[in-house]
């Protein structure tokens, strides 16, 4: 059976991680984040995120957004971000409906918001007609595979900063923008300024949980009632934190980071030059974005799945994880050249 290019969140368990689940699958241990494993995932997340990170376990990535702007916001807010970013297109107004506050989608290009179009968005200031602006929310890596550089990411939050607005990171594949930049994971984050991260653990090889990763420590202080409320306080915490430990250890993110990298790079090289298909632009992460015929679109799923990501242009999405091979992307390109012949 081929593995498909659907989504990194069909790929299953590393090894590794499920092992680990096993490990922690011994007597009985305290609930709600007071055992050891959590412990020492807190800690782990300290040497990557640096010492003042507090970090909360969740079950997705939807709740890890909307736990993490709910607590940073008022309802009478708005959070800006990419049109494109997954709060926005997604989660299905979980984070207006949950969260309560009002999302201000701003235009991108291949998915980046930049200055000067955040600068139209931030209007109307003091007017109790309108919704005030009090989060920047920046998807890193972006919903089209981009990544911000250093500088990019710098300018954006220097302009929150100037604006007294807290800034958010959507990092469900967090991991894949620090090794395409060749980054610790705090040198894009903490370093830079942000105050909280949604960070990735089931896109990233587990089986699932997310973290909320409060890096400005002044914000954490009530969101233990917040995840609680939202019903996401995990009472057997230790199945999640057992996992994230196992996926810092001896650099294990790094690996699955960077074999979804190669493969996508790989991807991009062996089918950029097919005729009839257009690519959007070389992978800064683990997607490749390219326009096809209509009519490959189903034999092509038929043996490697994947989504139609418009449905006007077909322009399609293939996304590789952990465990994609070299072998799956010859299989997918030679099919592909196929149906171009």
């Amino acid at each position: 059976m081929n593995r498909g290019f659907g989504s990194d969140n069909h790929a299953g368990i590393h090894p590794r991680i499920l092992e680990s689940l096993k490990d922690a699958n011994v007597e009985h241990a305290p609930s709600y984040g007071t055992d050891e494993w959590t412990e020492e995932a807190s800690r782990c997340f300290k040497n990557h995120f640096g010492p003042a990170a507090q970090t909360f376990f969740v079950f997705n990535g939807t709740a890890a957004n909307v736990t993490a702007l709910r607590a940073i916001t008022r309802p009478w807010q708005s959070v800006l971000c990419a049109d494109v970013a997954h709060i926005n297109v997604d989660e299905c107004g979980a984070p207006e409906q949950m969260g309560g506050f009002k999302l201000q989608p701003v235009p991108s290009i291949d998915g980046k918001i930049s200055v000067a179009a955040l600068e139209q968005h931030f209007i109307r200031r003091g007017d109790q007609h309108f919704s005030q602006a009090a989060v920047l929310s920046i998807t890193q890596p972006t919903e089209l595979g981009t990544v911000y550089t250093l500088d990019e990411m710098r300018e954006l939050i220097l302009w929150a900063r100037e604006r007294k607005l807290y800034v958010h990171i959507d990092g469900a594949r967090l991991a894949n923008a620090a090794v395409s930049l060749n980054k610790t994971l705090q040198e894009i984050t903490t370093d830079l300024g942000v105050d909280v991260v949604s960070f990735g653990g089931t896109k990233n090889g587990l089986l699932m949980g997310e973290a909320v990763i409060f890096l400005n420590k002044s914000l954490a202080h009530d969101f233990k009632y917040v995840r609680k409320q939202s019903s996401q306080l995990p009472s057997k915490s230790r199945f999640i934190a057992c996992q994230f430990i196992e996926y810092f250890k001896n650099d294990l993110w790094k690996e699955i980071a960077s074999n979804s990298l190669e493969r996508a790079q790989e991807l991009y090289h062996a089918v950029r030059e097919i005729p009839g298909l257009v690519v959007r632009t070389e992978p800064a992460s683990n997607a490749v974005f390219a326009k096809i015929p209509q009519t490959w679109v189903k034999p092509l799923r038929e043996k490697f799945f994947f989504y139609v990501w418009d449905e006007n242009t077909f322009e399609c999405r293939w996304m590789t994880s952990w465990d994609t091979q070299t072998q799956d992307i010859t299989n997918f390109a030679n099919a592909i050249k196929e149906l171009s012949r």
